[in-house]
């Protein structure tokens, strides 16, 4: 995915010009945390965190982004005081949504933000185990007490289409 792309799939979920301090989990080269980074105040920080080491593209321009090592699904995040969450081609990998989304709304320090990006598809595979449509995405957050707004799609290069939303209380 171009850094462009990534930018257009979640530049409508980052309203506030304040510092804020996101986590991008399952961050993987880093191609969304570089596209947040862009799209974030100065001064603001990002945390990315992925299972596997990872050696993410420098970034200046007032940002700080930390990178830690951790299994998000299965172990719990080092970060609080979170002002939005980051989950770009990351959440198909989880199994119990239901039960990770519970798990980290501690994490934040004010109403829960979940930017997500995901493949709009039902069908397991390989690549997404646990595929999770915009309807899916819909229902489960809904039935938590979110709000959701559906904020870009675009053809994927797989085929089908890659959405983005914004999941808040």
């Amino acid at each position: 995915m171009q850094q462009s792309e990534a930018i257009s799939l979640i530049q409508k979920g980052l309203t506030s010009d304040h510092p804020q301090h996101w986590a991008d989990l399952g961050c993987g080269s880093g191609t969304f945390t570089i596209a947040l980074a862009s799209l974030l105040p100065q001064e603001s920080h990002i945390t990315a965190i992925d299972k596997s080491n990872q050696h993410l593209p420098a970034f200046s321009d007032g940002i700080k982004i930390d990178f830690i090592k951790a299994d998000f699904v299965n172990e719990p995040i080092a970060v609080n005081l979170l002002d939005g969450i980051l989950m770009a081609n990351s959440f198909h990998f989880v199994a119990n949504k239901t039960k990770l989304i519970n798990q980290l709304e501690h994490t934040f320090k004010g109403n829960p933000r979940f930017l997500i990006v995901e493949y709009d598809a039902t069908k397991a595979n390989p690549w997404v185990p646990y595929p999770i449509s915009y309807q899916k995405l819909n229902h489960e957050f809904s039935q938590l007490g979110y709000q959701i707004d559906k904020l870009a799609e675009m053809p994927s290069r797989f085929g089908g289409v890659i959405y983005s939303a914004l999941a808040f209380k």
